[in-house]
């Protein structure tokens, strides 16, 4: 009894020194990259493009948003390779202080008023900045949370990750939330560079968190080549297109179902302050839903929580548009719960199931690589495509559901393509992978 008392207890502590580095770390620097978000939704059209039709300067705000999408693969592939070559350490610390850096600095960038196309410019240079930092995050937080995991876990402790971008999502709205009805709605004026300068300071917390507990674990990697990804590239290439779908599909659904819904919100007519709250809404749902559907991949296995989560989220989005159209709150409330509670269902498993289609010795960089290039296509393109579709369609959301659905639909297909590994050891999938050439073979005995 006191050994199983004394295991408990060491397992506990290990969880909750894995959620500091993977799970709060990653909240810290989705903060920084969330208010982007919102601030590209609600403050930047009049800040950096004035003087054009409100959705019009939305969708060219979206825009700008969406360039650091474009830096994240390559984000996720030099810290990839670092991190396959030396170690997840150092990587978790670097990728945390450059989105830090970047962040604050945005919140000091002087308006179009004050340095006319200059302001815009630098916006998107620190937004390429933000982007290539949050493209090693994700993969070596998730990848610290299932290499840390006890047998029969990885699905649970790899959505620490899934939390923090959660948590991130919650701390991001709640900060805007405050201010904007501190300064009832007057974002624009100044207000909106409080939460970029609280993002760099609360990264500096994240750091501490990060080299405090970093330290008390092993750093969990194999010595790779020289070029991990292009063994990535000439072993598993399946493994790589097939993962890349699933990061496509569930990216383009996470910024649809919050970058773009909170604008949707103000197109109806709900103040800022209402559609960041209908947005606190979708992001603790989320941190709720998310362990414990990585819980389920453990028992029930990767594939049917992933390809149940796919469907549930398409059909909800044909009865979300009709509800929130009612301008009823409770029913507006409710609706976005919905989002939330139907992401967490993939959200939860998609780092261990990642993860585990790559061998360790490669795994960072076949991770990053595949769900930086799904950000890329699918979240650096998603808002936009769905304001453009509203502006063409005369707002009808129909077209943003069918649109929604057809993402939902690659990440089925693709969940279904790739290998279920939950009952497989680290060590299993390992010994399944291809190995790699070796310029020498032992004889036969």
């Amino acid at each position: 009894m006191m050994v199983g008392d004394k295991t408990g207890q060491a397992v506990g502590r290990g969880a909750l020194r894995t959620f500091c580095v993977s799970g709060m770390g990653t909240a810290l620097e989705f903060y920084d990259f969330v208010i982007y978000g919102y601030a590209a939704a609600l403050v930047f059209p009049q800040v950096f493009f004035p003087g054009m039709d409100k959705l019009v300067a939305t969708l060219i705000a979206f825009a700008a948003f969406g360039t650091g999408f474009f830096a994240r693969p390559v984000g996720g592939m030099v810290f990839g390779h670092f991190g396959d070559k030396y170690g997840r350490q150092k990587v978790l610390v670097a990728t945390l202080l450059l989105m830090g850096a970047s962040t604050f600095l945005i919140g000091c960038l002087p308006g179009y008023g004050s340095i006319g196309v200059a302001a815009p410019a630098l916006l998107v240079v620190l937004r390429l900045i933000q982007g290539f930092a949050a493209g090693g995050e994700w993969g070596g937080a998730a990848l610290f949370g299932i290499e840390q995991a006890p047998e029969g876990r990885r699905g649970l402790w790899g959505s620490f990750t899934s939390m923090g971008i959660g948590i991130g999502f919650l701390l991001g709205a709640g900060v805007f939330a405050i201010i904007s009805e501190a300064t009832n709605n007057q974002l624009a004026d100044f207000a909106w560079r409080i939460p970029f300068w609280l993002g760099g300071l609360l990264v500096l917390v994240g750091m501490y968190a990060r080299m405090r507990n970093l330290g008390q674990h092993g750093d969990s990697h194999a010595k790779a080549g020289k070029l991990p990804l292009l063994e990535v590239l000439r072993h598993h290439p399946r493994a790589l297109l097939l993962s890349a779908g699933v990061a496509f599909g569930y990216i383009t659904i996470a910024y649809i179902g919050s970058t773009f819904l909170v604008s949707y919100a103000t197109q109806l007519g709900y103040s800022d302050a209402q559609s960041l709250v209908f947005d606190l809404i979708n992001s603790a749902t989320i941190i709720v839903s998310a362990p414990l559907c990585g819980h389920l991949s453990d028992k029930y296995g990767r594939k049917p929580v992933m390809i149940f989560g796919a469907v549930a989220m398409a059909a909800w989005f044909f009865a979300f548009f009709p509800l929130v159209q009612l301008k009823q709150w409770e029913l507006t409330l409710f609706a976005y719960g919905m989002v939330g509670v139907l992401m967490g269902v993939t959200q939860g498993p998609i780092p261990a199931f990642l993860g585990e289609q790559f061998p360790r010795r490669v795994r960072y960089s076949g991770i990053s690589s595949a769900y930086q290039l799904g950000a890329a296509l699918g979240g650096g393109t998603a808002s936009s495509i769905a304001t453009a579709i509203l502006i063409l369609t005369n707002k009808s959301p129909l077209g943003v559901a069918l649109y929604g659905a057809a993402a939902l639909a690659l990440l089925a297909l693709c969940s279904y393509g790739l290998r279920e590994t939950a009952r497989l050891s680290l060590q299993d999938i390992d010994e399944q992978q291809p190995a790699r050439p070796r310029a020498t073979r032992p004889a036969s005995a």
